[in-house]
């Protein structure tokens, strides 16, 4: 593999994939890309930029020398790999395949010894940002892999990446990544939680906001937040179901090693509850709605 002479196939072009793959497709890379049963019209602007569509990963893997994996997380990584029709049916000695998608590193470990056994390396190199970042070619990514590995395939990820963190060997860019996700969440939870005792306190909660964000408290995430105060739902594009999914698999992980995690699993049945509120579809701003309903407070304009 060298450069953009490498053959590129992406599975899963959903909210990150999309943008992923039409960013190595605008860099000059040869695509192929498995098309979405469900809208199998979404990547008609691939296919205009010179992308290949095809209809099974098994047949992705076949034309491809990298293959990157951007999926909802790791039932559906194992289907996709080793499911009827998937990668490993075509998989070659010597490829690569990248798991993009935030998965549980004890699945991740099991596929990379089955990938390994057909002289394949499997790497996890899991996304940071948004969508928005994904369609400009602007995402951060995570990558567990030995430095032969990350030198090689380096090319690849910066055509879709502007941050490229090489965080240790193998396995390592899963763990990080659900760490991330914990810490991330654990701001939104709390930031929605403190909304609704503000409200419910006799605080406006608008008041909170200037405070906070005039000191160290203030990120990126708590404006998201924020701006539900407007009304604006869509400020912090993660669907609420996919983020309780990670908090699951971080609580896992917290088990195994074993570490205690009152936090984690506070933050994780939070996301819970805010699903079994019919929340689940909504964005992560959402959990202001969901502590609108169980506190029974007015927060939102």
């Amino acid at each position: 593999m060298n450069g953009k002479s490498a053959r590129i196939g992406v599975i899963g072009i959903g909210l990150m994939g999309h943008g992923i793959a039409k960013s190595l497709a605008r860099n000059g890379f040869a695509l192929t890309f498995m098309r979405r049963r469900s809208a199998p019209e979404a990547g008609d602007d691939l296919v205009a930029l010179g992308a290949h569509p095809v209809a099974t990963a098994r047949e992705v893997a076949a034309a491809s020398d990298v293959v990157i994996i951007c999926v909802t997380g790791s039932p559906e990584v194992e289907t996709v790999c080793f499911g009827a029709d998937g990668v490993a049916h075509a998989a070659r000695r010597g490829q690569i395949v990248i798991d993009a998608s935030t998965a549980e590193p004890n699945a991740t470990a099991s596929l990379r010894e089955r990938f390994a056994a057909l002289g394949i390396e499997f790497v996890d190199a899991p996304l940071a940002r948004t969508p928005v970042e994904a369609e400009l070619g602007k995402l951060n990514t995570m990558v567990g892999a030995s430095d032969t590995t990350f030198a090689a395939i380096q090319p690849v990820l910066a055509a879709y990446c502007e941050n490229i963190f090489h965080v240790g060997p193998p396995g390592a860019g899963h763990k990080l990544k659900l760490l991330n996700n914990f810490i991330a969440q654990a701001i939104c939870t709390a930031t929605a939680e403190a909304f609704a005792t503000a409200v419910k306190g006799g605080v406006d909660p608008k008041q909170l906001v200037r405070v906070v964000s005039a000191g160290g408290v203030n990120s990126g995430l708590f404006q998201a937040m924020a701006r539900t105060l407007d009304g604006d739902m869509q400020g912090l594009k993660f669907q609420l179901d996919n983020a309780r999914k990670d908090l699951r698999y971080y609580t896992h992980f917290t088990e195994s090693l074993p570490v205690a995690s009152w936090l984690g699993e506070a933050v994780h049945q939070s996301l819970v509850q805010a699903c079994t509120l019919g929340l689940g579809d909504g964005m992560v701003p959402e959990l202001v709605t969901a502590q609108e309903r169980v506190s029974g407070v007015k927060i939102r304009p």
